[in-house]
């Protein structure tokens, strides 16, 4: 039973990829037409390079923050990019503002030193694992989540 589920989307994220998906289309196009003889288009490593791109872009459109009796999971567009979180491992949870210099994605900081996951926004909740380990889960109802993560976690 789900206790708490929410999905943020990234429109940011969604307008750079319908650029992308243009400019793409339109480099496709104009190969095509430059160079008929060359396989009827453009050869098959840029269309390849075209697609995972866009393939990339779009899996990093939505968070998706799940929350049930046991974990609290996290995932990324359709699922290539998901993390899962013990609630009998998470020490606290707290509801916090990011700096705009971390970015979006999955990102890594030194100091302080805590992973990031965020495709929007600079709303997060900070979970302190009981090993130490800092995790900031970005999303655009930060207190929702903080109090369903601090019922489940007592």
């Amino acid at each position: 039973m789900t206790t708490y589920k929410h999905t943020q989307i990234g429109y940011l994220m969604l307008f750079i990829t319908l650029i992308l998906c243009v400019i793409f289309g339109w480099i496709y196009i104009s190969a095509s037409n430059e160079f008929p003889s060359i396989n009827s288009g453009p050869n098959f490593v840029f269309s390849t390079i075209m697609v995972l791109i866009l393939f990339i872009l779009i899996s990093f459109s939505t968070l998706t923050v799940s929350l049930d009796e046991k974990n609290i999971r996290i995932k990324f567009g359709y699922g290539i990019f998901s993390r899962n979180f013990e609630l009998n491992q998470i020490a606290s949870a707290h509801a916090v503002k990011n700096h705009w210099y971390y970015g979006w994605g999955i990102r890594f900081w030194l100091w302080p030193k805590m992973w990031i996951y965020n495709v929007s926004g600079f709303d997060a909740v900070e979970i302190i694992m009981k090993n130490g380990k800092v995790y900031r889960i970005g999303i655009d109802t930060p207190k929702e989540l903080e109090t369903a993560l601090k019922k489940s976690i007592q």
